[in-house]
């Protein structure tokens, strides 16, 4: 007991210099059993011969029959781990080779010496590296303090080990460890640490493997590691339980379809009920799942003759044809008058009423070299007016002449005055401007001789054109 309070004592003081980790699983695993140390392997004159009775147990090896060692380790990454062994043993049997055969030995008691050690260990896992999850040889190398009697030394140390998984967390193992003493000038018990060999047999136990959510998940592995889930979705839950993880499912709380991200689809059109307007009646993607009973593209429900097939611009209904004339009312530019498809559904001007109007404007009389309308003109403007607004979708061209006399230029200006006053007087009294334009064209068009009176009265004239 006395040997084992060294121990822990020596142990505690290592694990406060510890601060790697064991497993990428559990950080942490402790290691305790018995230890064997043999001092035969620095009495051999060769390499050979110095592993040539390696369990040769009952000769050579110092084995304390209770718990004499201890050890803690933390991994650093990869495959590696960092770890401090303390462990006690008694020296009863120490090899010396025979000075007069230096191929054998002979052992001796030195007196029972307390041997006592602390070794820091760098263990490397060719098991980890291969993923062998029952099986784990490893190798290590470090260096420790070594104690036999009253004699005290350090030691650079390295060797092999084994160890066999029975679970994940609870193993069995197997370790050999050559130190190399830095004291070699000779081998005196209680003045000298030979080098020898270490061996170790115990339990070894992982532990410290965080599970935040407590799924049986190590958070390192935990997709979700505050979540509790599933292990074949990484610790993600699912909690619909359609096989869609509640991180990738756009419904996590109602069982749904793989094609539709776990959200269900109802009336099984195609569209996912969270994103289908009529989720419990089958429509088509076009119209965002809902039907559209008359086939017009518009959803019933927002459709107002759903039965009878219309324009979206209509609410679904069709166009009506008040006047009956062929052309809808939407494109119909005299909606309650009939016409024509040409003419936009307005009648079209014939030419019996193109030359009544000419027949009035031969009549405008202007006042002598001016652009202003004698009186007696009014009714006759008036009248023009009045057809023209029985055609509303027919143009028109208001055009003035004039005789020979007086300078060109002039004669120029005076038509083109006359002709606008005409076209002015027709938009004041409600002929819109974008049906009307007006043009002169002096005494370039003449249509009789100007060397009579009568002649320069028909040249004198306003023309009304149709603008097809």
């Amino acid at each position: 007991m006395k040997h084992l309070n060294k121990l822990f004592v020596a142990v505690a003081m290592f694990m406060g210099l510890s601060s790697q980790a064991q497993d990428s699983n559990n950080p942490w695993a402790i290691s305790f059993g018995t230890n064997a140390v043999d001092t035969r392997v620095s009495a051999a004159s060769s390499v050979q011969d110095q592993f040539s009775q390696y369990f040769n147990v009952n000769d050579y090896w110092n084995i304390l029959p209770s718990v004499s060692y201890i050890s803690v380790a933390k991994h650093v990454g990869g495959n590696f781990s960092f770890g401090v062994t303390g462990s006690v043993n008694r020296i009863k049997r120490w090899v010396e080779p025979r000075v007069t055969d230096p191929g054998d030995y002979t052992v001796i008691n030195p007196g029972d010496l307390s041997y006592y050690a602390a070794d820091g260990v760098i263990k490397y896992s060719i098991g980890g590296a291969f993923g062998w999850k029952y099986i784990d040889p490893s190798v290590h190398v470090g260096g420790g303090y070594t104690s036999m009697g009253k004699a005290s030394y350090g030691t650079a140390n390295g060797g092999l080990g084994l160890t066999f998984w029975f679970t994940e967390m609870v193993g069995l193992s197997f370790q050999s460890t050559y130190k190399y003493s830095f004291d070699n000038d000779s081998r005196i018990p209680e003045q000298n640490v030979p080098s020898h060999m270490q061996h170790f047999a115990g339990l070894t136990f992982k532990f410290g493997g965080k599970d935040t959510d407590g799924d049986g998940i190590y958070d390192k592995d935990d997709a979700c590691p505050e979540v509790a889930g599933l292990k074949q979705f990484n610790g993600c839950p699912d909690t619909d339980g359609d096989g869609i993880v509640d991180g990738s499912d756009s419904c996590p709380d109602v069982a749904g379809l793989a094609e539709f991200q776990g959200c269900p689809d109802t009336d099984a059109d195609g569209i996912a009920d969270k994103d289908d307007a009529c989720p419990e009646v089958a429509g088509p993607k076009s119209l965002n799942g809902c039907p559209d009973a008359d086939g017009d593209g518009i959803a019933d429900k927002s459709d107002k003759c759903p039965d009878v097939k219309g324009p979206k611009e209509n609410g679904g209904c069709p166009w009506p044809d008040t006047d009956g004339d062929g052309v809808l009312d939407k494109d119909d530019k005299c909606v309650d008058v009939k016409g024509t498809v040409a003419n936009n559904g307005c009648p079209e001007i014939s030419e019996e009423q193109v030359n009544k109007l000419n027949a009035y404007a031969k009549t405008i009389l202007f006042n002598s070299g001016k652009s202003t309308f004698q009186q007696q003109t009014y009714p006759v403007l008036q009248s023009i007016a009045a057809i023209l607004k029985e055609y509303p979708s027919s143009n028109f061209s208001i055009e003035g002449h004039t005789d020979s006399d007086g300078k060109d230029a002039a004669n120029q200006k005076l038509s083109e005055d006359r002709a606008a006053a005409v076209k002015n007087y027709l938009i004041e009294n409600g002929i819109a401007a974008s049906r009307l334009t007006s043009a002169g064209f002096g005494e370039t068009k003449p249509i009789d001789t100007n060397k009579t009176k009568a002649g320069k009265a028909n040249n004198r004239r306003v023309e009304v054109k149709l603008v097809k």
